[in-house]
């Protein structure tokens, strides 16, 4: 049978595994999402999540300078043990990452930590807006976290669109990264310098 993208996307959303693996899995499962979830298991696939609890000590910090030496990235990406650290496929990554990180210019590196007071700031305008447009007073809840969601996905490293393919989330390209490596993979810090402005942006 035909595998949809949508198919794919869902069993990503559930997994965190790689389009490709997804796609077979769903083919191997005849469509059926509980099998296919299954399958992936089996391939180790979607053991990321379990290896979010290991320790990651090791790692490396990426650089990336870029408009001529007007825009400079520090990212600290750490794994499990020096030997991953070390090969290309992990260098690459927290090149990359940096990369995005000149890029996208986000502010957090998750939602965890947003301020408080800026959600609830969000909120706040969100619903004003809201109940400018005329929307239904049962759904305005709803429209506020939309809102929300999306604004974390422009301001939240882990929920930004990745720059090399706009089909993942930073968060899925890592996780994607950790089904690959076998070690757990942490964004633990960045800092985003641009020429005249004070400090990180």
């Amino acid at each position: 049978m035909a595998i949809t993208a949508q198919q794919v996307q869902a069993l990503r959303g559930k997994t965190g595994a790689g389009i490709m693996d997804c796609k077979r899995a769903l083919e191997e499962a005849n469509g059926d999402m509980e099998q296919a979830v299954t399958v992936l298991r089996k391939q180790g696939a979607a053991r990321a999540d379990a290896r979010l609890s290991r320790a990651a000590t090791e790692g490396v910090i990426a650089s990336y300078i870029h408009a001529g030496g007007k825009i400079g990235v520090l990212v600290e990406v750490n794994c499990e043990t020096d030997f991953v650290a070390r090969t290309g496929e992990f260098q690459e990554l927290a090149r990359n990452l940096a990369m995005h990180v000149a890029a996208e210019q986000p502010r957090f590196l998750r939602q965890d930590d947003v301020p408080e007071e800026v959600a609830d700031k969000e909120r706040e305008v969100y619903r004003a807006l809201a109940i400018k447009e005329g929307r239904p007073e049962k759904v305005l809840d709803r429209i506020v976290e939309g809102r929300l969601k999306k604004f974390y996905s422009e301001v939240c490293l882990l929920d930004q669109p990745y720059v090399r393919d706009d089909q993942q989330t930073v968060g899925e390209v890592i996780k994607e990264a950790m089904a690959q490596m076998g070690e757990n993979i942490v964004v633990r810090r960045f800092v985003r310098y641009q020429l005249g402005d004070e400090g990180r942006s």
